[in-house]
């Protein structure tokens, strides 16, 4: 029964989350999460563009949630706009932005657009980016182009898990293009990965512990000292 509620919840976050893509269509949109709340559900939309999802004076989002509670009945449904930190370590607003562009220049350009997109990613600070271009571009003839720079995983836990992967088409007058973006951010745990710590100088370990030593020495010879004196007290009195 478990199991049934949490693919039933994630199946309505993936609907949700394929709708609105589909209705923002030239909107690039990063994620789309979906939580549910005391008074209703709250779905957040992380874009690098929040005007044109917001549009003028709201009109968008007010569109967004009538439409929300038509196909999936929400009673309270809360469009918000998620802030995306730095839309070039973003695959999914990297494979739009590539999309929009073709769509705008043409596909006589693509490889300015590829070229323009790989340099934005690696002056981001990532570790890795891997384009892959495919479609009738510019030949009759469909061609994949591949543009690459840095360390990528292709294979295990990493590739799998770690690295941001995106797809998206667009529909040009040669027929449809396809733009696949993997980027491996800096900060990715590698398990080959190494890390080197400075030389320790044995000599100074040394006179620090005995160092330590001779101060615990001294502070347990004052502690009997200390009771010793205590105890004659006594006996005095």
């Amino acid at each position: 029964m478990i199991e049934r509620k949490i693919l039933k919840a994630k199946f309505l976050e993936y609907s949700i989350s394929e709708f609105l893509k589909k209705e923002l269509n030239d909107v690039p949109v990063q994620k789309i999460i979906m939580e549910k709340t005391p008074i209703g559900e709250k779905i957040t939309i992380y874009t690098s563009a929040p005007g044109l999802v917001i549009g003028r004076q709201g009109s968008n989002i007010k569109k967004l949630t009538i439409a929300l509670k038509d196909k999936f009945k929400f009673e309270n449904p809360q469009i918000k706009i998620g802030e995306v930190e730095n839309i070039n370590l973003s695959a999914a607003l990297v494979a739009k932005n590539i999309a929009n562009s073709l769509e705008k220049f043409g596909s006589q350009k693509f490889k300015l657009s590829g070229f323009k997109a790989l340099s934005g990613i690696m002056n981001a600070g990532a570790m890795g980016v891997e384009i892959k271009i495919s479609g009738k571009l510019p030949s009759s003839r469909s061609k994949s182009w591949r543009f690459a720079k840095g360390y990528l995983k292709k294979t295990g836990y990493v590739s799998d898990f770690l690295i941001d992967k995106a797809i998206e088409h667009v529909t040009l007058k040669t027929g449809v293009v396809g733009i696949q973006v993997q980027i491996m951010l800096n900060d990715t745990p590698l398990p080959d990965k190494i890390d080197y710590i400075e030389e320790v100088n044995t000599s100074e370990v040394i006179e620090s512990i005995i160092d330590d030593k001779k101060q615990d020495s001294v502070e347990v010879v004052e502690e009997v000292i200390e009771e010793w004196n205590l105890q004659i007290l006594k006996i005095k009195k």
